[in-house]
């Protein structure tokens, strides 16, 4: 059966691409590696809950436990970005987490691990364009612990959305533009006092007085001349 099932407590294919060691002086270091790589982390997840499930496989009472934990962070926003290096004082104990933590539910993500060459500083930070993992960069699925949308999807909707803005705003203003309407009431309220009528003035009552005057008069005068 050994032939068979292939061994949990070995590495996988995962290769550090920026290492400047061919694969076999890899496999070497590797066989001695107190540290691990642990991968499809949500963003979500929190420092404190890695220490509390990966420490299940110390033994301190034997000198060992978790030395450290490095969180993956977005190159750009400095956010938890979906990886982290847990680093064992101990080779076994790195072993023992390879063996019954990977394929695990973390956050309801099955995580995985693999045994790591080592932390270095700046491997902490993601490889991908937008400054997160490569992985999310080209990711076609919506994954709402990763961020949403991946990358170029998300690049992708944003220029669509600045077409569309651009193609409205030209519209707006160019030969033909429809007029945006609802601006006249606000004019009205703006300055009410166009639509009021002028006060009548007292000379504008004395002619008014006395043009009414004549008016009543001359109809009389006319009919009295008739009879006359």
């Amino acid at each position: 059966m050994a032939h068979v099932v292939t061994p949990l407590d070995q590495p996988s294919n995962y290769k550090d691409s920026q290492a400047r060691i061919d694969r076999t002086k890899q496999n070497e270091i590797l066989t001695k590696s107190t540290t691990l790589y642990v991968g499809n982390l949500s963003f979500y997840t929190t420092e404190e809950q890695i220490y509390e499930v990966f420490s299940k496989c110390t033994n301190p009472e034997d000198g060992g436990g978790i030395k450290r934990i490095i969180m993956g962070l977005d190159r750009n926003t400095r956010t938890p970005c979906g990886f982290c290096f847990v680093e064992y004082y101990t080779h076994a104990e790195a072993l023992a987490s390879l063996r019954y933590v990977s394929g695990t539910k973390v956050d309801e993500r099955i995580i995985r691990c693999d045994l790591d060459l080592g932390y270095r500083e700046g491997r902490q930070f993601g490889r991908g364009k937008s400054g997160g993992q490569v992985r999310d960069e080209h990711r076609a699925d919506y994954d709402p612990g990763r961020g949403g949308w991946g990358a170029q999807a998300q690049r992708l909707e944003i220029e669509r959305r600045r077409e569309v803005e651009e193609r409205y705003a030209d519209a707006q203003e160019g030969p033909g533009a429809v007029a945006g309407g609802g601006g006249d009431w606000r004019e009205s309220e703006a300055a009410p006092e166009n639509t009021l009528k002028r006060a009548r003035s007292p000379e504008d009552e004395g002619d008014s007085g006395r043009t009414g005057a004549r008016a009543r008069i001359d109809p009389h005068a006319d009919h009295d001349a008739n009879r006359i």
